[in-house]
Formats: structure tokens, C-alpha cells, sequence
């Protein structure tokens, strides 16, 4: 599932260069123009008497930060990886995981689905230093909404207020992540424990745009499309051909699209329209990055 995505090596492209190199331009014109961020909140503060001045300017240069490294560093897609990993452990029934940076905790770094994720945290880690009032939670899903506009994807509402887990807190089990070698059944009883329905689950697949696997980490190797920092709709189109290009990754979990008539026809539909699927896919990571949480 979307969960698996992973930083890429891929870098040309003739649509890649529309799609970020303007971003990457920008983005570095506005960091440069930048105050550090410990003094304008200061500054905030003392000129305003209540905390919305604050909270929205500290998320303009977390953002500014955040696409600072994503012009340094194609480390968008294992941003996204991060925030759902750490997302996709909610529990509608006993309310337990969710987006609390629990993932930075062990055991739960240390289960096999999170292999490679402390290479997120870490690029985040000077980040939350130079921020330290915003929660560990907060980051690493404004690092993955930030991260697919970067490529890009659809620009993703967000707030602030997630609250992070402590150490003490009990972790949650190792299988509460999708396996990407099973079938549809397996993928709904995953989300449904999210409170997520069918149509939520092709849209979110649809994240496996952007990215790659690693054999050292998922044991998959390959990325899903031929530009794999390109946040579009290629994913859909590529899981519907009848001749695959054998460079490209389809596991089990991809396929398990098109076992129902009905997930298939939604695969089809965002295949052919890209608008659609952005606006579908922006409604049902809003809901997975704040499953459980109380704003």
C-alpha cells in the first residue's frame, strides 16, 4: 500500500522539470528571504495577543524550511512514507496509535514495515530543533503534506495539534500496516480498523506515485512509475495496462485494485482524470493524518 513509499534516485524528465524545478526556484527564493524562525515568533508574540499570529507564522517557515530540504534532498516520498506510517496505526475501536509520533519510539521504529525511517526523522531532526513548539505529530505530517504539494500533488489543508506519545505510552503491534503481497480482503480489514472505506483506499493507494521500494527495507525493489518524484495520477494508469513495463513495481496490494468491480472502476476514473484524484486523495489523507485526534 501507500505506506511503502520510499525516497527515489530517478531525476529526468521533461515533466519532472515543469512539475518541481518552478517549485524548487521558488521555494529557494522564499528561504533565502526568510527570518530565522526562533525570532519571528518572538517577534509575533510580543505584537499580538493571541496565539493564531503565531501558529500561522511559524507554519510558513516550517514550510519554507521543509522546502528547503526538498530542494536539497529528493526525500519527498519517504516524508509521506513517515506521516502514514505513523497515521496508519490508528484503531477505531479501542481509539489506540494514529499520528502521535509513537514511530520514533522503539519497539515501533523497529518493526520490519518502518525499516529505513529514522533517515526521515533524522532530516527532520535539525527542523524540530530550530521548532521546538511544534510537536514531533505535527512535523512529520506537514513534512508529508508539504512534501506532495512539493511534487506536484494537491495542496493538503492541515492544522496543528497533534500531541505526541511519550515513551511510557504502550506501542502499537507490528501488524497494523498493510502487507503489500495480500489481496483486497486483507486491505480492508487494515482500513476499516481505521474507520477508512473502499474508495479511501484506492485514492491513498494512489500515493505509490510517488516513490520507490528497496530491497533492504521491503524486501520490493523498484519504483511504481518511470518519474517516481512526480506526485500524479500515473500510478492508475500504469496498474491498467495489460502489458506491465517490467521496470515498473506492481505487488499484490496494487493489483488488489482491480479484483472489485467497484475499486477497479475508480482506478479507471482517476487514470483518466488526474483533477479527480487529487481532490479524492486530498479529502482521505486529511482523514488518515488526523484519525484519533482531538484539535
Amino acid at each position: 500500500m501507500a505506506f511503502m513509499v520510499a525516497a527515489p534516485l530517478v531525476r529526468s524528465s521533461l515533466r519532472l522539470a515543469s512539475a518541481v524545478t518552478a517549485r524548487r526556484t521558488f521555494a529557494g527564493a522564499r528561504v533565502v528571504a526568510a527570518r530565522p524562525a526562533a525570532v519571528r515568533i518572538v517577534v509575533a508574540s510580543r505584537a499580538a495577543s493571541t496565539a493564531a499570529p503565531v501558529r500561522m507564522d511559524m507554519e510558513s517557515d516550517l514550510r519554507d524550511r521543509l522546502d528547503a530540504l526538498y530542494k536539497e534532498k529528493d526525500c519527498m516520498p519517504i516524508m509521506v512514507r513517515l506521516a502514514w506510517h505513523d497515521a496508519g496505526t490508528y484503531d477505531k475501536d479501542t481509539k489506540t496509535g494514529g499520528p502521535c509520533a509513537s514511530i520514533r519510539h522503539e519497539p515501533e521504529i523497529k518493526h520490519d514495515a518502518n525499516a529505513g525511517l529514522t533517515i526521515a526523522m533524522e532530516l527532520l531532526e535539525p527542523i524540530k530543533k530550530d521548532f521546538p513548539d511544534v510537536s514531533y505529530a505535527d512535523l512529520y505530517q506537514l513534512a508529508s503534506v508539504q512534501a506532495i504539494a512539493f511534487s506536484g500533488g494537491p495542496k493538503i489543508p492541515f492544522r496543528f495539534g497533534r500531541k505526541d506519545a511519550t515513551k511510557e505510552m504502550k506501542p502499537t503491534p507490528a501488524d497494523r500496516l498493510p502487507d503489500a503481497d495480500q489481496r483486497m480482503p486483507h486491505l480492508r480489514d487494515v482500513f476499516y480498523r481505521m474507520g477508512m472505506n473502499d474508495s479511501e483506499i484506492v485514492a491513498l493507494s494512489g500515493a505509490h506515485t510517488l516513490g520507490r521500494a528497496h530491497a533492504d527495507r521491503s524486501g520490493k525493489d523498484g519504483p511504481w512509475t518511470k518519474v517516481p518524484i512526480v506526485f500524479d495520477n500515473t500510478y492508475f494508469v500504469e496498474i491498467l495496462k495489460e502489458k506491465p513495463d517490467p521496470a515498473l513495481l506492481r505487488m499484490e496490494s496494487d493489483l488488489a485494485l482491480l479484483d472489485d468491480p467497484d475499486t477497479k472502476s475508480l482506478v479507471e476514473k482517476y487514470a483518466a482524470d488526474q483533477d479527480a484524484f487529487f481532490a479524492d486523495y486530498s479529502k482521505a489523507h486529511v482523514k488518515l493524518s488526523e484519525l484519533g485526534v482531538s484539535f
